[in-house]
């Protein structure tokens, strides 16, 4: 009971604190509507924040934004709007506000959905924390977007990348995001990947102790150079092109990195084949043998 009298001394002490307009105000959203977001401020007033006061961002939608129980900071612009509530402005606190968060999401690498709102040149146009936000193109994707029209109004991912308050610049990125989706996505494909599978792939690139080779599914390995054929060879370029169609063996996975040989590939399909050449009898046959078969229907004199 007496923490209860402790919480309404405090409630009713600060219901008469002393309002000027600029102060920075925190209250809970207690109704939303098309003209009006009005709060509680814990005051003997309460708190109306017209809609054009509440966000820059365009295409703004209060009612689908703005929820009641939301806490929303906003700056005093009149402590009495003509109707015995304190007039206040969002927009006005979020100047204030907005760079102290926006440098805290940078530190700490947060991870932000946002709605791409316009297409400029080089990239596309995003607000966080109402703030104007750039993505230059060459951050949109993995790859260099070059039309960047098809990002209008999508949904994506992306993290604080530069922040400067002086300048009003906000700069934003999804490149690391999507980076780090696709390295996880590959180890887990790794894992899977089983030792001995013998497989066929593409040469994509020759260097002097080996070509990479495609697997396919966003795999590469390498084919050391001692693994490519049987015979001793100075440089893979000998006897690989990039493009051509190989099969091989993975002999290795590890640390993320998967080892692979062609010469291993050979053998394996070498003895398949010999495998399948042999014919095992029925009961009351002979067993023939591909060279039997050969000679089969061949009239000797």
């Amino acid at each position: 009971m007496a923490e209860t009298m402790k919480d309404f001394e405090a409630e009713l002490e600060a219901s008469f604190k002393k309002i000027e307009e600029g102060d920075i105000l925190t209250g809970t959203v207690i109704s939303v509507d098309e003209k009006e977001v009005v709060l509680d401020l814990k005051y003997y007033a309460e708190g109306i924040i017209p809609v054009e006061d509440y966000s820059r961002e365009p295409g703004f939608n209060v009612k689908e934004e703005v929820h009641v129980g939301d806490e929303v900071s906003a700056t005093v612009v009149r402590k009495d709007d003509g109707h015995g509530n304190i007039l206040l402005s969002r927009t006005e606190a979020n100047d204030v506000l907005a760079w102290d968060r926006l440098k805290e999401l940078k530190e700490s690498g947060e991870v932000l959905d946002v709605v791409v709102k316009g297409i400029v040149n080089g990239g596309v146009i995003v607000y966080v924390e109402d703030v104007r936000g750039f993505i230059p193109a060459s951050k949109l994707a993995l790859n260099y977007v070059e039309d960047t029209n098809e990002y209008l109004n999508r949904h994506i991912q992306v993290q604080v990348f530069d922040v400067d308050k002086e300048s009003g610049r906000l700069i934003l990125s999804a490149k690391e995001i999507l980076r780090e989706k696709a390295e996880e996505e590959r180890k887990n494909k790794v894992s899977n990947l089983e030792v001995g599978l013998v497989t066929e792939g593409t040469v994509e690139s020759l260097q002097t102790y080996g070509a990479f080779v495609n697997l396919g599914n966003g795999l590469s390995g390498l084919v050391h150079i001692s693994q490519i054929c049987e015979k001793r060879i100075k440089k893979p370029s000998e006897v690989l092109a990039v493009g051509d169609k190989v099969k091989v063996k993975v002999t290795a996975v590890k640390d993320g990195k998967i080892s692979l040989s062609i010469k291993e590939a050979s053998d394996v399909m070498a003895k398949e084949i010999e495998e399948e050449t042999i014919e095992l009898p029925d009961a009351g046959e002979e067993a023939t043998t591909s060279l039997g078969s050969l000679f089969a229907g061949i009239k000797l004199n």
